[in-house]
């Protein structure tokens, strides 16, 4: 390791916005339920623990949610509530230390290396920090405790919900090792594929891959990769700064030339920024397609709003129309991207959004 090592914590509320419903309204409690819409341009923003047990995920159309769960519940979303509630944790957060970097409402980082009570332990401020958002919010959070951010993270996702998993020094390099590749953080479906496909399935075998060896298949990723494998990452939390923008883009298996094709991937990547939009409130009047060719040569196109976009139809809408302008395309696309941009901030329009030493 090439940095000193820190007491990095990742806390994420479990099931956010369905569990701030369920406390909320009694007769939600025990049942299925889907903050988003129902309709067929719907999203499931997030999804109770019940409806996780039928295969409901966020970011999922809602009509493929209903089949999958006939009996799930629809509820609109309460963005002032959950900002509110937010706000609470983040408080709490505050009460040990000023390195916050958060993530959206629901998740952040927090360095306690050096924390405000002067407790030797991380995995005491965990606890503490988890009991307060239960006793303040009447909600629960997952914790991971660790020496890095790559690592708490994963391990915040290990015993949800409502649970705190701490992998010490020296153990990084382990907890890495059992985990399927598809897991670590960095490595997206396109990605987990291609290492399937050379044979590297956990992160054991991407460990077992030497540097040179990722290199040639992975570019300039492999470096990060060769690290992940091994517990490694040396980057600091940062206190949130200004969004600049939102997207969300996929890089294609095989080149896409077909208009239908090519339409009917944008339309599922307008569906996941919009989740992501709803869950920032990086409410934007920038929409901007991305187009990468199978040359990797790379093109954008972008259309501006006088407001900012706050329909997932007008999302979606501009991204064909930018897309159809451009058809046919001379060459296969090996990727897609859609983003906005001009973000109004917080105070402009009075929205947010959703969300190892001694350890």
């Amino acid at each position: 390791m090439d940095s000193p090592l820190r007491k990095i914590i990742h806390i994420d509320m479990d099931a956010f916005y369905a569990s701030v419903e369920q406390r909320d309204d009694p007769g939600l409690r025990g049942r299925p339920i889907a903050v988003g819409g129902g309709g067929p341009r719907g999203v499931v923003a997030t999804c109770s623990y019940e409806a996780r047990k039928f295969g409901v995920r966020s970011a999922m159309p809602g009509a493929r949610a209903r089949r999958l769960c006939p009996d799930l519940i629809f509820v609109k979303p309460r963005f002032e509530v959950y900002r509110a509630v937010s706000g609470q944790v983040r408080a709490i957060f505050s009460h040990f230390t000023d390195i916050i970097q958060p993530l959206s409402l629901d998740e952040a980082y927090l360095d306690v290396t050096v924390n405000k009570p002067g407790i030797a332990s991380a995995t005491e401020v965990a606890q503490e920090i988890r009991r307060m958002i239960r006793e303040e919010t009447g909600l629960t959070a997952s914790a991971g405790v660790s020496y890095n951010k790559l690592i708490a993270k994963l391990a915040s996702d290990q015993n949800k919900p409502d649970g705190i998993c701490v992998v010490r020094p020296g153990e990084g390099g382990a907890f890495i090792a059992a985990m399927p590749v598809r897991r670590i953080h960095g490595v997206g479906p396109v990605t987990a594929r291609r290492m399937q496909e050379l044979g590297i399935e956990t992160g054991a075998d991407l460990r077992a891959r030497d540097l040179p060896f990722l290199q040639a298949h992975f570019g300039s990723a492999a470096e990060f990769y060769y690290r992940a494998a091994r517990g490694e990452d040396s980057r600091p939390v940062h206190e949130r700064q200004e969004r600049k923008s939102v997207s969300v883009e996929d890089t294609f298996f095989d080149d896409l030339v077909e208009a239908e094709a090519l339409v009917a991937e944008l339309d599922r990547i307008a569906v996941n920024l919009w989740t992501r939009i709803e869950k920032a409130q990086a409410w934007g009047r920038t929409v901007v397609l991305k187009i990468k060719f199978a040359d990797f040569r790379i093109i954008t196109r972008s259309r501006s709003f006088s407001a900012p976009v706050r329909s997932p139809d007008l999302l979606a809408q501009a991204g064909r129309e930018l897309l159809l302008a451009q058809l046919p395309l001379r060459m296969g696309a090996r990727l897609l991207g859609l983003g906005v941009h001009n973000l109004e901030s917080e105070e402009e329009d009075g929205q947010d959004g959703q969300l190892a030493l001694s350890l």
